[in-house]
């Protein structure tokens, strides 16, 4: 599948299409996946690590991303391409994770802000 035209040497090395590697063409060249089709990785320069993938395709995201490609924000962090930690307050906010979007958390009842750091007005004191 992947030999180029001119077959093998004397040694029985075939010479393989530039997304194809090993002695006789049976596995994908870094940066590519999905033997024996050989697709290239794609990965997003901003959120993998570098464009080689898995044997499926899944490349390697710096911790602030997610995503087949590293083309989104991982949980925790919102804004892409920034992918910016979310910094929900623990005291005010149900849990650590925000809009990916927005970076909004999601506030216990009577508190209020992007990271649930304030009361709403005619409340005082985090919820303990």
């Amino acid at each position: 599948v992947g030999t180029l035209p001119g077959g093998c040497d004397s040694v029985g090395r075939c010479f393989c299409r530039a997304e194809f590697a090993g002695p006789r063409c049976e596995q994908c060249s870094p940066g590519h996946h999905s033997y024996p089709h050989c697709y290239a990785c794609s990965c997003d320069s901003r959120g993998a690590l570098d464009n080689n993938c898995s044997p499926a395709g899944q490349c390697r995201c710096h911790a602030n991303f997610a995503g087949h490609t590293c083309n989104q924000c991982a949980l925790g962090f919102y804004g892409y391409p920034s992918c910016t930690p979310c910094q929900c307050s623990r005291e005010g906010s149900l849990h650590s994770t925000c809009d990916q979007e927005t970076g909004q958390c999601s506030c216990r009842p009577k508190v209020t802000g992007l990271r649930c750091d304030s009361c709403v007005p005619g409340a005082y004191g985090f919820p303990h």
